[in-house]
């Protein structure tokens, strides 16, 4: 026996290494991949499924057992060649009646999750999660929409604040319907593992690398040369909300324009900024603010055209009678749009509309498409974005799933005449003050990412708690390394022009911790000085970050310098070019 017992402990990471459980390459790293499209067979399952026993469902139902009430049993499907195998839950009384995994937690560890998920009949949402077998505390892990006939990527995570045994379980509320489920992945992470993903994308997305050939200005190799390297302006936009104390405050213009070049007005273009009398419209302040940006060269945001919750409508819209309402909204975004065409880089055009339904409850389904419509023929150019809140803060149940900001966005999408409309996605990205869910965040990002249209994190910022600070860099670190995301705006700003819930700088423009983490992230995501010696055959390479920079070019030999501005751009991870220097 003890015999066998160390022969087993010597071949078992050999074992694992082929059974592709070994924390290899693969157990470090993390599957991106996602897909919004309802399939006819599942993919792969995620990691090799993880710490998930029988994840293909290849030994039946082993691993596997009934939770709450009804059954459990194998199904089988023929496709092509191939016989697909999964589980099957039915007989199912109760929306929580399903199948569940029994998995050992650890406390702070990153759980990302995966499955393949399918119903017997109609469509509805299908969410997993996670119950503490200790003390019955559920975990919400994330959903999404499962239909009959074809099969959908369910894909969450949880942070475990726990360490114990977990039941990983699923719920439905279409009872009359069987869960089929395939293809279950949980895999874990350290928190140190997790940000080798962030830097190893950052390394990938965010930079490029740049080959620097030096040559005389008769095309001849020149080697010796020194170069000099000097990032002007990041590729990334990362931005910051702005109110309308800017125009008063010759502190918070200086602050504000020495850090950001991107900006959203955060109320002063709402409609109840502007109209806040009916017929009496007011453009003044936000044509000042914007005058500001354009002259510090800040890309500003559209927001917003109108604003879907019935809290935020001006005072005087909320009598109104449908066919009022109905020309009141027609003169607001023939109003605002005309007036900024081509001023700013995207409109928010119905805020929040997966949340909340005042025009089409008032004016019908087709309100948020229509306005749509309406925006891209009055501003051609400009994209266009839905823009939502509690999409990626967290798994639990939640109006404004990524499946459901993805229905939203495709049925405004499919309306007469929005086909080709340039559309994206905004996330608000509204956090705390509980610790964050990063796996949650990162698969929210990786669904939403699948559908090719840009993702920006809009409005960020971190409730009040002792451990704001390290939160607020935890997902703004998040959301720089992901693939999808194209730009990052923050909702926070000086104290003194009442950003209370995170000021980034006190009321003497002296930055707070979270102040801090700002410019700490704006430094590090900044290529550094850099000088280089060509190679001896007059190359230089280095891996940088994508934007514009100034290049010194000096020999000793020589009494030649050069000058050149070159960008380093996100299409190319490798990019080449060619500097001369005279023959003197």
């Amino acid at each position: 026996m003890n015999i066998f017992r160390a022969l087993t402990l010597f071949f078992l990471p050999f074992i694992l290494i082929f059974s592709g459980k070994f924390i290899t390459s693969r157990g470090f790293s993390y599957d991106y991949s996602a897909t919004i499209e309802c399939l006819a067979k599942p993919r792969r399952v995620h990691h090799g499924g993880g710490i998930i026993v029988n994840p293909e469902f290849n030994n039946g139902i082993e691993g596997w057992k009934m939770f709450g009430g009804g059954e459990i049993k194998q199904g089988s499907l023929k496709q092509d060649d191939d016989i697909n195998t999964f589980i099957v839950a039915h007989k199912r009384a109760h929306p929580r009646d399903s199948l569940y995994q029994l998995v050992h937690l650890r406390h702070g560890k990153h759980y990302s999750f995966s499955a393949w998920v399918r119903l017997s009949e109609g469509s509805a949402p299908v969410a997993v999660l996670f119950r503490n077998s200790k003390d019955g505390q559920i975990l919400h892990g994330g959903e999404t929409i499962a239909k009959q006939g074809c099969w959908s990527l369910l894909k969450g995570g949880i942070v475990s604040d726990f360490t114990g045994h977990a039941e990983v379980f699923f719920e439905s509320e279409n009872t009359s319907a069987e869960i089929w489920i395939d293809n279950v992945s949980l895999q874990p992470f350290t928190k140190e593992q997790w940000r080798s993903h962030q830097d190893r994308s950052i390394n990938k997305v965010r930079k490029s690398k740049v080959r620097l050939q030096i040559t005389r200005a008769d095309n001849s190799k020149l080697a010796g040369a020194k170069v000099f390297l000097d990032q002007k302006k990041p590729n990334f936009p990362f931005g910051a909300g702005m109110n309308y104390h800017i125009l008063s405050s010759k502190e918070y213009q200086d602050w504000f324009a020495s850090r950001f070049s991107y900006a959203t007005f955060t109320n002063e273009l709402k409609w109840y900024s502007t109209e806040r009398e009916r017929g009496k419209e007011n453009y003044t302040i936000p044509d000042a603010m914007l005058e500001f940006a354009n002259q510090h060269g800040i890309s500003v945001r559209g927001h917003n055209i109108f604003w879907a919750n019935p809290k935020f409508q001006p005072q005087w819209v909320k009598s109104l009678s449908p066919a009022d309402l109905k020309i009141a909204a027609e003169k607001r975004i023939n109003s605002v749009v005309k007036r900024y065409s081509g001023k700013f880089i995207h409109w928010d055009v119905m805020n929040e509309n997966v949340h909340f339904r005042y025009f089409e409850d008032k004016l019908g389904e087709n309100a948020s498409a229509e306005y749509f419509n309406t925006a891209h023929k009055l501003d051609s150019k400009t994209l266009l974005f839905v823009n939502e809140y509690n999409t990626m803060e967290r798994g639990n149940k939640t109006t404004a799933t990524p499946a459901n900001v993805r229905k939203k966005l495709f049925q405004i999408l499919s309306y007469p005449g929005n086909k080709n409309i340039p559309a994206g996605i905004g996330l608000q990205g509204n956090f705390g003050p509980d610790p964050p869910n990063l796996p949650y965040m990162r698969s929210a990002l990786d669904y939403l990412g699948s559908t090719g249209y840009p993702i920006w994190i809009t409005e960020v910022f971190y409730r009040k708690t002792p451990n704001q600070a390290q939160y607020y860099e935890e997902v703004l670190r998040e959301g720089y390394a992901h693939p999808a995301v194209k730009g990052i705006i923050t909702f926070a700003g000086p104290l003194s022009a009442n950003f209370t819930t995170l000021p980034l700088v006190d009321l003497n423009f002296k930055n707070t911790p979270a102040g801090d983490v700002v410019d700490k992230l704006l430094a590090e995501w900044k290529s550094p000085n850099l000088e280089i010696t060509d190679d001896g055959e007059g190359f230089v390479e280095a891996l940088l970050f994508h934007g514009d920079y100034n290049v010194t070019v000096q020999h000793p030999g020589t009494k030649s310098a050069t000058s050149v501005s070159i960008r380093v751009s996100e299409d190319a991870a490798y990019q080449t070019f060619n500097v001369q220097l005279s023959n003197n």
